[in-house]
């Protein structure tokens, strides 16, 4: 029995015995149903693995009429469970600690179920079946201080793909009518409606509340009333396909930090135009990537199941080494979610369709399950550094002023903090204060490592400002860098490459042209070749820590 816990409990659905009604299904004869069916487990057909010390997962054989000394013992440990995944823990009952799953009778699985309500409540959770066979529940606390669990996913994908429309369709809640109707209000330019295609970055939010219920569908939801409703929100980078833009994609995969990738693949079109681009830049940056076949409304039985063969074909090769899952039904969203986050080979494999909704449940089924990557330890830790805010994006607020938006990479930041920003052409930074901040549209005092809003810098003047710039502790004493070495791969490029070629490069939030001073050790480089190359930026130094480097190349 797993089950989801997600702060303030209360069961989504009836659970049933976890001992099977038929017989054979155990290894075990009618007379012997309330006995447990750990014979199967130990001849090693249904074992899990050891439960880990760290992590959201609990493993617990049953929980049954506990001391006040036990329940109390119980209730922090899921409180420990629920700090290890940020807001969320799974608990699979009816597995002994070294992962057997034995299974429960009704009666102790009742017993169970109604002492886990109380251990929820009394840490303020809800808990949400999973599965009824397996049975598994999500336990999802509800935040003090409205601090939702907020995992950025970035949306992949050849040009015409549907990536769009499955935001929206997911995000609004209504189905597509089959000429693209979802994905108008993700638009930012009028010639993307005219065009139907995205050249620019746009974000979308999916909230689910402490239930597990999705809290987007409501006829006067704004984002606000999404992140007042929600425990977890899901936000969504939608980025451009047509190779064009294929810069500006590159860039929402550095600067924004996403937690996870979702590839696009039409089930029409199978692999084309820049579905290898996205998966090699998605893997070159190591963040994790699962994969949604679209349109299969379009298609043939047949001609979707060609299309999942030629993914599994791709990612099953050398320089891919990935293990693929396709989902089929709810268990399986539940295991993919669970193993995805644990290993970064497993890759599942979704196929949906935004017209008739088929398996759209199953992709809600995950990202509602979906834990995220960091535990409460490595979170703490870099809210512990210094202060390094990312600027991705400047505005000017009628009544508010500069407006600068991006993402918090380390530290705290607070109303009122008075910070520095920089590098400036001359390689200066400048004071200033943060009068307030956003977060999806909702003020907040507060800003943790890891996620992103905008900072309203009041007078500040907006033309001392650009993309790419850091905003830092003064306590950091930051410095800068016209020059710097980095070891690369060369993933593809027509011609060699050699000293004297200019490129332009990505790094984080950091997009500037550079010139080749010299590769060390070599004279030239060819397509899948390593070298260490020295790099100089062009027009002004930068600022930035070692990190993965994506170099975007042709020849000057």
């Amino acid at each position: 029995m797993d089950v989801q816990v997600a702060n303030h409990c209360s069961i989504k659905s009836a659970a049933k015995a976890s001992v099977p009604q038929n017989a054979a299904e155990c290894g075990i004869d009618n007379t012997a149903k309330k006995k447990s069916c750990s014979r199967r487990g130990r001849r090693g057909k249904r074992r899990r693995g050891k439960k880990a010390e760290e992590g959201n997962i609990e493993y617990k054989l049953k929980l049954v009429n506990p001391t006040q000394y036990r329940f109390e013992h119980l209730a922090t440990q899921l409180k420990w469970r629920l700090q290890e995944g940020r807001g969320e823990a799974v608990y699979q009952i009816g597995v002994e600690d070294n992962g057997l799953l034995v299974g429960l009778t009704e009666e102790d699985m009742k017993a169970s179920l109604k002492t886990l309500r109380r251990m929820a409540e009394k840490v303020g959770a809800d808990i949400t079946l999973l599965r009824e066979r397996e049975v598994d529940f999500l336990v999802r606390k509800v935040p003090d201080d409205q601090q939702f669990l907020d995992l950025r996913v970035a949306v992949l994908g050849n040009v015409d793909s549907g990536k769009s429309t499955l935001l929206g369709v997911l995000t609004q809640g209504e189905l597509d009518n089959g000429r693209g109707r979802a994905r108008l209000n993700l638009f930012r330019h009028l010639h993307e409606i005219q065009t139907g295609r995205t050249s620019s970055i746009s974000f979308e939010i999916l909230g689910f509340n402490s239930k597990g219920e999705v809290v987007n569908y409501s006829d006067s939801r704004t984002a606000e009333e999404i992140c007042e409703s929600s425990s977890k929100m899901i936000t969504f980078i939608d980025l451009a396909g047509h190779y064009k833009y294929l810069k500006t994609t590159i860039f929402g995969l550095t600067s924004y930090c996403p937690d996870f990738a979702m590839l696009v693949v039409g089930a029409n079109t199978g692999i084309a135009g820049t579905t290898r681009e996205h998966l090699g830049l998605a893997m070159a940056l190591k963040v994790p990537i699962f994969i949604v076949v679209s349109k299969v409304d379009l298609c043939g039985k047949s001609t979707v199941e060609k299309t999942v063969r030629q993914l599994e074909r791709v990612l099953k090769q050398p320089g891919c080494n990935k293990v693929p899952m396709v989902v089929s039904n709810p268990d399986d969203a539940v295991t993919a979610a669970q193993q995805f986050a644990q290993s970064s080979s497993v890759t599942p494999i979704f196929t949906l369709s935004s017209v008739s909704g088929e398996n759209l449940d199953l992709l809600k089924v995950f990202f509602n399950i979906l834990p995220p990557l960091s535990n409460s330890k490595e979170q703490e830790e870099l809210m512990q550094q210094l202060m390094e805010f990312q600027v991705d994006e400047i505005y000017s607020v009628p009544d508010v002023g500069t407006v600068v938006g991006g993402t918090l990479y380390s530290g705290v930041c607070r109303e009122g903090d008075r910070l520095v920003v920089g590098p400036t052409d001359d390689g200066r930074f400048l004071r200033l204060k943060v009068c307030s901040i956003h977060r999806n549209r909702s003020g907040c005092r507060v800003l943790r490592a890891g996620q992103a809003a905008t900072l309203a810098l009041g007078n500040f003047d907006r033309s001392l400002l650009r993309k790419g710039m850091v905003m830092v502790s003064p306590k950091m004493n930051p410095t800068i860098c016209w020059q710097f070495e980095a070891a690369i791969v060369l993933l593809f490029h027509a011609k060699t490459f050699r000293r004297g070629f200019q490129v332009t490069v990505h790094v984080g939030n950091v997009r500037q042209t550079a010139t080749v001073e010299c590769l060390l050790g070599k004279e030239e480089l060819r397509t899948g070749e390593r070298a260490v190359v020295c790099f100089r930026f062009l027009k002004h130094p930068e600022y930035f820590l070692a990190t993965t480097l994506i170099t975007y190349s042709w020849t000057s």
